[in-house]
């Protein structure tokens, strides 16, 4: 079941949002996290244009370590929390710098001691900043594979260790673009096209 699903998703070749797509092309560990906290809480549209502005500003922990903080501000302005975030970035380079010798660490669990990083956020930066097997799971990743009956979890961090158990290794790392991308086009929160799926066939409301 599931590699025909994976395989469908593929073949269907469904457009990425631009944010999806920069973080595909992202291969710094840090590039990914900051940007991820961009993310959280704002919609690939705001994300997009406000991490390409904050990228103008710096690429290192050392750059934003220094970084103003109302530069920052403005720069990411309008995503959610734009304040918050601001500072948690300067906070967390600076921990890098300090703490990390300005190296984002290797580990699920390092990561997620520093201030507003889950294991959402760490798990995308394993997979796509360090290339290693691991499993971020977002509202669209928990919605359809449960949609697909291929697991039953209540939470995002349920669905992360049901995966875990039962989803073959060789697609963590693919998984959360091809569902995030599926999730964005088709399979939506609230009115899903059933009728123009690729994986329809597979999924429980089908069944």
């Amino acid at each position: 079941m599931i590699d025909e699903i994976v395989k469908n998703l593929k073949q269907a070749d469904q457009p990425k949002s631009d944010f999806v797509k920069l973080m595909d092309n992202f291969k710094d560990p840090y590039l990914v996290l900051i940007s991820c906290i961009l993310s959280l809480r704002t919609n690939d549209k705001t994300t997009y244009p406000a991490t390409l502005r904050m990228l103008e500003l710096g690429k290192t922990p050392e750059e934003f370590a220094k970084c103003d903080v109302k530069k920052l501000e403005k720069a990411i302005y309008p995503v959610g929390f734009y304040a918050n975030k601001a500072k948690q970035i300067i906070e967390l380079s600076k921990e890098l710098v300090e703490k990390y010798n300005s190296k984002v660490p290797a580990s699920i669990e390092e990561m997620t001691k520093f201030k507003g990083v889950g294991r959402k956020t760490a798990n995308l930066v394993m997979s796509q900043g360090f290339n290693e097997p691991a499993i971020c799971v977002d509202v669209h990743v928990h919605r359809i594979f449960n949609r697909l009956g291929y697991i039953k979890t209540k939470t995002p961090e349920e669905t992360e260790f049901a995966l875990r158990e039962k989803l073959p290794q060789k697609y963590w790392i693919d998984i959360n673009t091809l569902l995030v991308t599926h999730g964005q086009n088709v399979c939506k929160p609230i009115n899903p096209k059933c009728d123009i799926c690729p994986i329809k066939d597979f999924c429980a409301k089908n069944i």
